[in-house]
């Protein structure tokens, strides 16, 4: 195990659970693993896939996911390839002749394309291993059912003495049942992981309207100004209008979601994972699988359906374990919008359970990373220190008279308002839905408008959270006072409320920001020194230029041939043969001898 981990991966040392999983799997058994995004589960079964005599057919559920997976196992001399639709017949019709001669050692194929092939070419198959990757997805309880998952149980009726291991890095404890169960897996070992990524900073930004948002979003891109991130929306509308401004801000930034012909997606996706644009803004169905190790930040537009979906999507950030930010906006038209769906939906209990849980994560005044670890089943006995609760514990005050005054303006209007309205009421906006309703005529009319109007959508969640009212979805979204609401209103029970933050001034940005690609200071160095930060600052950018064009000739993405964090081991190691260069962690054999020699002329530069 060892040997192969260094020889093809190029690395010293496993990962927790990783080899005891290992152990299992070449021992015959099946296996359940539960495994944060980046967490390394891809090589739990590539590592034996390596060591088994056979083929090891991997079921995953997007092309994109294969071809990533594919293009990795090839540049690190393991010979892999995908059976899917985007290959031509003729490209098709070699993997299978591969397959048959045993020149294979993963198969990458869909789940449809599987029940498919199955009375063929995985009948006449030496098949080592079955390896069903985002498992989650066979379950009913999974947040991203797909039926045709459900067929996969065909797997141990047809090849009894073949292991399964189910891999995924999102699932609750009625999910993982599941998942033993329609797999009928034989009496499994089921490995949970950590799921604490301590290089993801998570932040929870609620109440901001579109401006504010944008705002926001431009002054994090200035932060990171030379590196990838990712922009999830609810929408199709909304990912359109984001990709607009950023690209009307001078960022280099595409839209993907399912209005697009799968030609434009496909563009958008190959152009992000090349690097040649800065930012993707998408509905939920990208990155699903990806391995693009160099994400630097993820953002969320809106409220996620789940904490399962949350966690997958901020995982894609950060995967070669460098500091990389997550940002969550939060607002109570994100929660109206997402329980109509969840009420529209054939699992209405299991989505709005799903919602709640999500809701509590982006109202909670406590740590968040224990909030998500919770989730998981996992304890932690501290503060993690890299969340906005940990950095900027919230301050709390008597909002009674701020709470009346909301709870007043709702009684006032029959209960026939919803949060945006109430709002205006207390602002003292005549807005058309004021003026129809007339409220403008009502005692409460802009008594609240000393306070501005972000602060008064963050204490109307705050309100709603304690449970002063409910939001009525199916009769227009209205506010009804519940029993607590009233003794706040006429018997003056206490109500505290958390102090809005309020943001810091944006910083100054160094430079315009343009389409161009810049590098980005990633090295860790001394602060005492700043010549050498330079001198490392200059180092990774030429391994970066060099890495690129590298790639480029092959048609890889950069992140296959290098990820940062190697280049980051090479600018502080600085090897100067090429045997040096192969002891550094990450490079394998293969590399060693494919682009030794390139990287260790330009480092020599720099020494």
């Amino acid at each position: 195990m060892q040997n192969i981990l260094k020889r093809y991966f190029g690395y010293s040392f496993f990962r927790p659970l990783q080899e005891e999983i290992i152990g299992k799997i070449l021992s015959g058994h099946d296996v359940l693993v539960l495994m944060p995004t980046g967490g390394g589960k891809s090589l739990c079964y590539q590592i034996p896939a390596i060591m088994m005599d056979g083929t090891t057919v991997v079921i995953s559920p997007l092309i994109s996911l294969m071809k990533d997976q594919v293009e990795g196992l090839l540049a690190n001399g393991v010979k892999a390839a995908a059976l899917n639709s985007m290959n031509d017949e003729a490209e098709n019709v070699r993997v299978r002749s591969a397959c048959l001669r045993g020149e294979l050692k993963l198969l990458y194929i869909s789940p449809e394309r599987l029940i498919g092939e199955l009375p063929y070419l995985i009948k006449d198959m030496k098949v080592s291993l079955f390896a069903v990757d985002e498992a989650h997805c066979i379950s009913q309880w999974g947040h991203d059912f797909r039926p045709e998952y459900a067929q996969l149980g065909l797997l141990k009726q047809n090849f009894p003495q073949v292991p399964i291991v189910a891999l995924t890095a999102t699932a609750d404890r009625l999910t993982r049942e599941d998942i033993q169960k329609q797999l009928k897996l034989s009496d499994p070992d089921v490995f949970i992981s950590s799921f604490d990524r301590p290089n993801l900073s998570l932040e929870v930004k609620r109440g901001y309207q579109k401006k504010e948002k944008g705002r926001a979003i431009l002054d994090l891109i200035a932060r990171h100004h030379d590196d990838c991130g990712i922009i999830y929306c609810l929408s199709k509308k909304t990912t359109d209008s984001v990709a607009d401004m950023l690209c009307g801000h001078g960022i280099t930034a595409s839209a993907y979601h399912a209005g697009l012909s799968p030609e434009e997606r496909e563009k958008t996706q190959d152009d992000f994972i090349h690097d040649r644009i800065q930012v993707v803004c998408a509905t939920v169905a990208f990155g699903m699988g990806i391995d693009k190790s160099n994400v630097r930040f993820v953002i969320h537009y809106n409220l996620p359906k789940s904490i399962e979906a949350f966690y997958q999507e901020i995982g894609r950030a950060g995967r070669d374990g460098l500091p990389s930010e997550t940002v969550l906006f939060y607002s109570m038209s994100d929660l109206i919008q997402l329980s109509k769906f969840a009420l529209e939906s054939g699992q209405r209990e299991i989505n709005m359970e799903k919602l709640r849980r999500m809701q509590e994560y982006a109202e909670s005044d406590v740590c968040r990373r224990r909030i998500l670890l919770n989730y998981f089943g996992e304890q932690s006995d501290c503060d993690c220190g890299n969340c906005d609760v940990c950095k900027n514990p919230p301050q709390r005050f008597d909002g009674t008279i701020l709470a009346q005054k909301a709870l007043s303006a709702i009684v006032r209007a029959d209960q026939q308002v919803s949060a945006p309205t109430v709002t205006d009421i207390l602002r003292g906006n005549l807005t058309p839905e004021v003026a129809k309703g007339r409220y403008e005529t009502l005692k409460t009319f802009g008594v609240g408008r000393e306070v501005p109007g972000r602060d008064w959508r963050d204490y109307l969640m705050q309100m709603l959270q304690n449970g002063l009212f409910e939001i009525a979805y199916e009769e227009g979204n209205h506010l009804k006072l519940t029993d607590i609401g009233r003794q706040v209103l006429y018997r003056g029970r206490k109500v505290t409320l958390a102090v809005v933050r309020k943001e810091e001034q944006p910083r100054k940005r160094s430079r315009k920001l343009t389409s161009g690609r810049t590098s980005s200071v990633v090295p860790v160095v001394p602060k005492s020194s700043p010549d050498k930060a330079v001198y490392s600052q200059e180092l990774f950018d030429a391994l970066r230029s060099l890495r690129k064009r590298l790639a480029d000739d092959q048609g890889f993405p950069p992140y296959i041939v290098m990820s940062d964090k190697v280049l980051q081991n090479l600018c502080e190691l600085r090897p100067v043969t090429v045997e040096e260069f192969g002891q550094v962690n990450g490079i394998g054999d293969f590399k060693k001898n494919k682009y030794g020699k390139d990287f260790v002329d330009v480092i020599r530069q720099f020494t």
